[in-house]
């Protein structure tokens, strides 16, 4: 495994970190959806859980507090985003409901870190 040095403060955040290991899964699990679904469910979910890291990334060295509370804000919604898609691939057999689990957890965690992080910034 490749051992990056944190060049850049967003990549010390935890969340950004366990965000990123969610954005991996969500593209591993919509690689094997249908082709018709590929260009809907799965590239929606894809880009929901792309914009969580995103936003993060792009928040993370805003120079006034309400700016960056407000990327920390979209990387939320976009988190929130996320269990929709998770309930409908789940229902319509499209992932198993251990990996509808698995991803629903690691998204309320991610959530509660952002809320924790929003309130952080002064």
């Amino acid at each position: 495994m490749l051992v990056r040095k944190s060049e850049f403060s967003f990549e010390r955040l935890e969340v950004y970190n366990k965000a990123v290991k969610f954005t991996n899964s969500v593209f591993d699990i919509c690689e094997n959806l249908p082709n018709n679904l590929q260009y809907s469910l799965a590239d929606q979910l894809r880009r929901a859980a792309l914009s969580i890291i995103n936003n993060l990334a792009e928040g993370s060295d805003k120079r006034f507090s309400k700016e960056k509370k407000k990327f920390y804000e979209y990387a939320l919604d976009s988190a929130r985003e996320c269990i929709p898609m998770l309930t409908i691939a789940s229902l319509r057999g499209l992932i198993s409901e251990n990996n509808e689990c698995a991803l629903r957890e690691d998204c309320t965690i991610i959530c509660k870190m952002l809320r924790k992080l929003i309130l952080s910034v002064p």
